[in-house]
This record gives structure tokens, sequence and C-alpha cells, in this order.
């Protein structure tokens, strides 16, 4: 490849575009641009030849025809080496281009869009963008692609000093880059498709499961020093996405254990916050405030929350960053920080504190050997209204109050799962035990904050009346659970007979 004489540029981004079109016309470089591209290109005072000039005929189609035509594929594709390409190209005037500057339509910023329609996400999809950088890449050897505005200033460094050439290995880089944008687009408009019926999106789980992501961080090590791990991400949302502002590298078990807080905090409406450890929560609060919900949420197990992982579902503030930096705490996810929070949290330098971004719910992915699983998210909404009492005392208001937070903690505790209670507050949490009456014998002999008086939520049907017995010994008043059980009759007695309310929400959530 020698010189570059001619240069397509068609951008959705245009950052830092303007830059590297100026070193382009500086170095001589005809530039060729649509639309949008072409007039920023013009305000940054540089002359551009229209598309329309080139092939003879004017964007049509509302743009959905733009490039897709011989005098722009053709003056890609011709292999310069080749005498019957050139000869073609002659004999038509087709210019042949030499470096082709092209991203794409953000199909995934509208697919990420709550509420998007399926009319937008087709209309979001890039035709003659993917064939121009196909295209390009295919006829490396003669022709430059550029698919990210981060590589511009190399890009431009390397004309300067090159004349005016790119060298083969860069451009070798820059088509095997460009194949791998195009596969990722499309694989995301399938992933995406693939969701949607008739009328709107479904819940039906893919025929083929595609997992291509990019690693974003190689970690030091897994679960274990002995173990290799990465991170793996799709885009700048949910924990996997999110920016770290201060502290030591995250581990793997912070980024399982963050993402297992921020699942947590995001069940609720009002200020909440969640302590967990080894993903499970050792505290939960749902307040007026934020301080108030760090300092409920504290007062559950103030031992176990040493050395733990917090979360916050409301920027954190200055007060309630200053109540936490009095406790060793691993790393913190909220959706922001303000500065005195910052800055109180700066001054511990091992601290983690990452600032996350709301994702749309997605597939649920598991590795097994052999293979994996996927489900949809543990996403369904908790309507109070549908809860059967099944007892013949029914709930107070307050204990119903209390019921509801318990059951939107207990989602998130590891099976067998069960929680005391009370009104926004956790106060005993057994988790991940192998038979229920275990778990509420765990939670009781975790619980420093009186349990007289707090309600329980189970994550699943109680197999006998001994777990309903247990927790009433403890001083409960009230049970939330799923009901479905043969034995749901006794249990019911049970409860009867020592006077507790028991309501049916007749769903499950097993956690595994």
């Amino acid at each position: 490849m020698g010189k570059i004489q001619r240069a397509l540029l068609s951008v959705t981004d245009k950052t830092g575009l303007a830059g590297l079109a100026r070193v382009l016309s500086e170095a001589g470089v005809e530039l060729i641009s649509t639309g949008g591209t072409a007039r920023t290109l013009r305000e940054a005072g540089l002359a551009v030849r229209d598309v329309a000039e080139v092939t003879g005929f004017p964007e049509m189609l509302g743009g959905r025809v733009k490039t897709m035509h011989p005098r722009i594929t053709g003056g890609i594709l011709a292999v310069r080496e080749n005498g019957e390409h050139m000869a073609a190209l002659e004999e038509h005037a087709i210019p042949p281009i030499d470096l082709v500057v092209v991203n794409l339509y953000a199909f995934e910023q509208t697919a990420a869009r709550p509420g998007a329609t399926l009319e937008e996400l087709i209309e979001s999809i890039d035709i003659g963008g993917p064939a121009l950088i196909r295209s390009a890449a295919k006829n490396f050897a003669d022709v430059a692609v550029v698919t990210d505005p981060a590589d511009y200033p190399a890009i431009a460094q390397e004309l300067r000093e090159r004349g005016g050439e790119l060298s083969r290995k860069t451009r070798w880089g820059l088509a095997r880059k460009a194949f791998a944008v195009t596969a990722a687009y499309d694989r995301a408009i399938a992933r995406t498709l693939a969701g949607w019926g008739e009328c709107g999106p479904g819940a039906e789980l893919p025929a083929k499961l595609d997992l291509l992501v990019e690693r974003r961080l190689t970690l030091r090590y897994g679960e274990n020093p002995h173990q290799a791990a990465a991170l793996y991400a799709e885009g700048s949302a949910g924990v996997a996405g999110a920016r770290q502002l201060h502290g030591k590298e995250l581990s793997y078990n912070n980024l399982v254990d963050l993402d297992a807080a921020w699942q947590l905090v995001r069940e609720f409406a009002g200020p909440a916050a969640a302590i967990i450890k080894h993903t499970n929560p050792c505290g939960c609060a749902e307040q007026e405030s934020l301080r108030a919900a760090y300092a409920s949420a504290l007062a559950c197990d103030p031992v176990s929350a040493y050395g733990s992982v917090l979360a916050f579902n409301r920027p954190l503030d200055g007060e309630t960053a200053g109540a936490v930096a009095e406790l060793f705490v691993e790393a913190i996810a909220a959706p922001g920080y303000a500065p005195e929070a910052l800055e109180r949290l700066q001054a511990k330098k091992n601290l983690r504190l990452i600032a996350v971004a709301e994702a749309p719910p997605g597939l649920v992915v598991k590795s097994l050997s052999g293979g994996f699983l996927a489900q949809t998210a543990d996403s369904v909404t908790f309507d109070p209204e549908q809860l059967k009492t099944a007892t013949e005392r029914a709930p107070t208001p307050g204990e119903r109050a209390a019921l509801a937070f318990a059951w939107k903690v207990v989602k998130h505790v590891k099976s067998n799962a069960i929680v005391f209670a009370a009104k926004g507050q956790t106060v005993g949490v057994g988790a991940g035990q192998m038979s229920r009456v275990d778990a509420v014998k765990i939670a009781a002999a975790k619980a420093v904050l009186p349990l007289r008086g707090t309600v329980v939520a189970s994550d699943a049907f109680f197999p006998f009346p001994d777990g309903v017995e247990e927790l009433a010994r403890h001083g409960a008043t009230a049970v939330i659970q799923p009901g479905g059980s043969v034995r749901d009759p006794d249990v019911i007695a049970a409860a009867n007979r020592l006077g507790l309310a028991m309501v049916f929400t007749g769903v499950r959530h097993f956690r595994h």
C-alpha cells in the first residue's frame, strides 16, 4: 500500500474525527463523506466531497441507502495489483478508496433504552456501515479500515511519520479489529431480536447462546490465588461495566459480592443500604435517609460486617460516608458519590469505590462442566395486594410492611434462606442451609437485635411445622412464604396454634 490518496469517512460517533481528518487533509488526501459526518467536517473548515457526488445518486429511502454503490464498494474492494480490477475501475471512472473510517449506528444503546420499540430497534440496524467495514478489512493489503475513535491518535501519528502511509502490520491489526466489530454488532442484533415475538419482547431463550464479550480486566486471581480470572463486560452498565473511582484493583470475589449487594439494593424505592459477605446479606435496611439505612443495616450483624462489601441505591452523601469510614470494608457500589463523600472515603487508599449505572435485565448464565445453564432474571414484581392470608389472623399493617421488606431481602439470600426482619431492617439472616429449620435456628442465633415482634421471610415453603414452631419460639409474630407444600395444612395449623399471621406469595425465590 502506497500513500493514501482518498479516504471515506462516515461515522455515528464523531469523537476526534475532525482531528484525524485534518491530518489527512494536510497530507493531501481527498475526503469523501456522508450526511452528518460531512457537515461536521465542513464545520471544522475541511473540504469534503459528498458520496452522492461520487455515486451520481442522492441518499434515498430516508437515509437507508447512502454508500451501497459500485462506485464506493468497487473503489474499496479493488486489488491494486490485479490488472483486471484496476482496468474495471478506470472503465467505470471509479476512484480507488485507500482508507475507510466508519463506526456503526448505536444499536446496543437503543436496545438498552427502557421502552425501546421494535421499530426503533430495526431503524438502528446499520446496513451500509458493516458492508464498508468488511470490504475494507477484506482488502487490508490495499485499504486501511478504522472503526474505533480511540485509534485515531495512533493512526494520525503513523501517517505523519510515514508520509501518508500505514504499514501492513497496522492495516492487518485494524482489519482483525474490524471483523470483530462487525461480528459483535451482528451478535448484538441477533441476541436482542431473539427476545421479540410479533408484538413485543418475549421471555424465550435463544436457540444458540452467544457469550462473546470483551475482556475488560485481567484479575490478579480468581476465588483463590491458584485460579486465573478476568472480568468480561458488554457495555458500561451494571457492576461489570462500572467505573472504579478509587482504591486497589478489584478482585474476583469483590466483583461477585458487589454484584450481589447492588442487585439487593435495587429492590427498594426508598434509601437503602446492603452489607454483603460472601454474596449473602449480613445486613440490609430501607429507611428515610441513606445514613439511617446504613446504621440499621450495620446493626443487624456488626461483627460479620467487618471486611464486607456495601451497596447503596442513592448517590453516597458525606454524612453516610463518614459513618462508613469508621468500618473496614473492601468495596462500595453506588450510583454516584458526593464530592465530600469521595474526599472522606479516598483517605482510605485501599477502599475500592465503583459508580454503577443501571443495567436492563438479561439472561442469568452459569457454567457447569461441559456447558452452561441460562435462565431469565428473577425479576418478578412483588405485589403486596396479591398476598393470600393463610391463617386465622391476618397481618397487622406494621407486620405487613415488615413482611414486604423481608420478602425482598430473602430473594437475595442463598437457599435455604430465612430472614428475620422488622420494618425496613434485617434482624437475623440464615443462609445456605441444608434444612429449613436449621436456617431458622442460624438466623435466630446470628441476631444481635431483639427478635420479639419481628417477622420472618422464607424463600420457599416450610416442609414441616418445625420451622414455624422454631421461629415462633424466638418471638416472631408473622411469616411470609410461597406456600405449596403438601403439608401446608399442618404448617398453617401450627401457625394458628401459635397465634402467627401467615401469608402466601405463590412465588418461590430459590438462589443456588
